[in-house]
């Protein structure tokens, strides 16, 4: 849009408060804004403030407004369209993926998992520093308690077990297998446990583990004295309590501190609870444009807040350096009860200090991992979109790829694909179905999603080999790389990268590659839990057999590795059976 064509455009709008969004010829939202007349705020882009927005109203082609009754719900309206549309040219709320939480959802049998977006009505325990250390103690509650973790779509209406139960991680309440009052009664001591009773699940692992030593099992016993180490250890990294300040009347607090760098900007919010800091996390925005920091630092905490409380709670006090300058938004924060402050001095302070410090160990990470990475390859644009492929099967059955996207560094899970692919044991070929699958959709504008900077392959030479081949035959031109877990080497069309182990663009593919990997065997495992295993056509192997193998080696490839005299250690499997399990798979 020209000048001329925004003027004609602000002169038909109504003096009303509301909000308005710039988009393009195929609907794409590029920009959201509010205003108290929408007349005189519109006219302003006849000639904007900063180059970046200038770029943004010649790209785009339409303009759409909704009238509101308040300035406050023009505010709202925003955030949530924000949130919606994730406009490239607003100022967008990325959260920091650092701190992993453990819930236990409110259903009639509750499922225990990992998150970072817990459901509103479930009960939640955390955050927690050490994500592996948090893993390790699920896997182990979930060993010892029976828990289920599957989703509610795989829950539902089954006839028979899923694979989880087989191993022992599960004690498949879906199907009738446990009643529901012992199932509550697990539920119960799992509850016990994060609530700080360690012996409940310590006590059963060292029991288990004695056991092992006993039987001269040393491999098994030395997993379990792992197992019983992080268990041990779990209570102890919730973090040191701290006075939180704020009025005997202020039992929610959250405190605030921004910097900014460049184009980006971090937020760090620290949440405080009856007066103990309990939580704390950070945030990436794209910087807003103003002239000064300190300018800046108002525009980030003004586009931050409504933001990232339009669909939270709000705290009875926000703490932070700089007021918004922002009257909509004061206004809405008033009207909820919540006291808007900027300490000078005293423990508020300190903590708003506290604050700016979290805020400062994260700007810019994730922006300069992107450049460098477009450096290391010797790209000539910056990597701010990378497209992650992997895909899964078990010999050839349940064949599926995944296609994952970081922005900025940052999954967005919203552009996630996944594919069902031909059955075939032969990972060149499926990765080249799946490239050529994704080329093809954007070749023929099928796609919705942006193209991506780069395309990472889990993989070697000759998955990239494979993803280049349908790249040419569809005429994508897209650069690909691929990283192997190996050695961690970096294959490109015209070499091998061995970077640092602690290069920022190493990481940063590294994150690609273990999320494409992550969620393609998600998707295998979905479909795997829904068909029989090889072993129910194994004469002499019952369903009980079965189990037992499964929990012994975990999977049916690996039960078909076993040889006859580890077969034979498992109750019920004798001569004859492991001779005909090892014949028959």
């Amino acid at each position: 849009m020209d000048p001329s064509e925004v003027r004609a455009r602000a002169a038909d709008l109504p003096r009303e408060p509301g909000t308005y969004r710039f988009l393009t010829d195929s609907g794409t939202v590029l920009y959201v804004g509010k205003a108290v007349d929408l007349r005189d705020r519109v006219r302003s882009y006849t000639d904007p403030r900063s180059e970046r927005i200038r770029r943004m109203v010649e790209r785009a082609t339409d303009l759409d407004v909704a009238v509101t009754d308040t300035e406050t719900q023009a505010l709202l309206l925003e955030a949530n369209l924000i949130k919606r549309h994730q406009p490239r040219y607003n100022v967008r709320l990325k959260d920091d993926k650092s701190y992993p939480l453990v819930q236990l959802t409110a259903h009639d049998r509750p499922r225990i998992e990992i998150t970072r977006d817990p459901d509103d009505d479930a009960t939640v325990y955390g955050p927690f520093t050490d994500k592996g250390r948090v893993e390790t103690v699920v896997k182990a509650l979930r060993e010892t308690y029976g828990l289920r973790g599957c989703s509610d779509h795989k829950y539902a209406n089954r006839d028979r077990p899923c694979l989880d139960y087989e191993v022992g991680l599960c004690t498949a309440p879906c199907t009738g297998e446990i009643g529901r009052e012992a199932y509550t009664e697990d539920v119960v001591s799992v509850r016990r446990f994060f609530e700080g009773e360690t012996g409940v699940l310590a006590d059963p692992i060292g029991r288990e583990m004695e056991r092992a030593a006993q039987a001269e099992a040393f491999e098994r016993a030395a997993n379990l004295r792992d197992r019983l180490e992080a268990v041990e250890a779990f209570h102890g990294e919730g973090g040191e309590a701290v006075s939180a300040g704020g009025s005997d009347r202020e039992r929610a607090v959250d405190v605030l501190g921004a910097t900014v760098e460049g184009d980006e900007a971090t937020v760090a919010r620290l949440h405080a609870a009856d007066g103990q800091l309990v939580e704390r996390e950070r945030h990436t925005l794209a910087a807003p444009d103003g002239d000064g920091g300190e300018t800046r630092i108002g525009a980030v905490f003004a586009a931050f807040v409504p933001q990232y409380y339009a669909e939270r709670e709000l705290p009875d006090a926000i703490l932070l350096s700089e007021r918004p300058d922002d009257p909509e938004l004061d206004a809405w924060l008033a009207a909820e009860g919540v006291d808007l402050r900027v300490p000078g001095a005293g423990r508020e302070a300190k903590l708003v200090d506290l604050a700016l410090k979290n805020a400062r160990r994260g700007v810019g990470a994730r922006g300069d991992e992107g450049a460098a990475l477009a450096e290391a390859l010797g790209l000539d644009t910056p990597v701010e979109r990378i497209e992650g492929f992997d895909v899964s099967h078990a010999q050839g059955s349940a064949v599926v790829g995944s296609d994952v996207t970081f922005v900025d560094g940052s999954p967005e899970k919203s552009d996630y694909r996944r594919r069902k692919l031909e059955e075939r044991n032969d990972d060149y070929a499926n990765m080249r179905a799946l490239v050529r699958w994704r080329a093809e959709r954007a070749v023929e504008g099928r796609d919705d999603r942006p193209d991506p900077d780069l395309l990472l392959i889990d993989g070697g030479d000759g998955q990239l080999g494979a993803a280049r081949d349908a790249l040419a035959e569809t005429g994508w031109d897209r650069p690909a790389i691929a990283l192997a877990k190996e050695e961690e080497l970096v294959v490109t069309a015209s070499g091998t990268y061995d970077w640092d182990d602690d290069a920022p663009h190493l990481h940063l593919c590294q994150r690609v590659r273990d999320e494409a990997h992550r969620f393609a065997v998600q998707y295998h495992q979905s479909l795997r839990d829904d068909v029989s295993t090889a072993l129910d056509d194994v004469p002499g192997v019952g369903p009980e057999t079965r189990r037992r193998l499964l929990r012994r080696f975990g999977s049916v490839e690996n039960v078909r590795d076993a040889d006859p005299d580890q077969l034979r250690q498992v109750d019920g499997v004798g001569e004859k059976t492991a001779e005909t399990i090892a014949s028959r798979l």
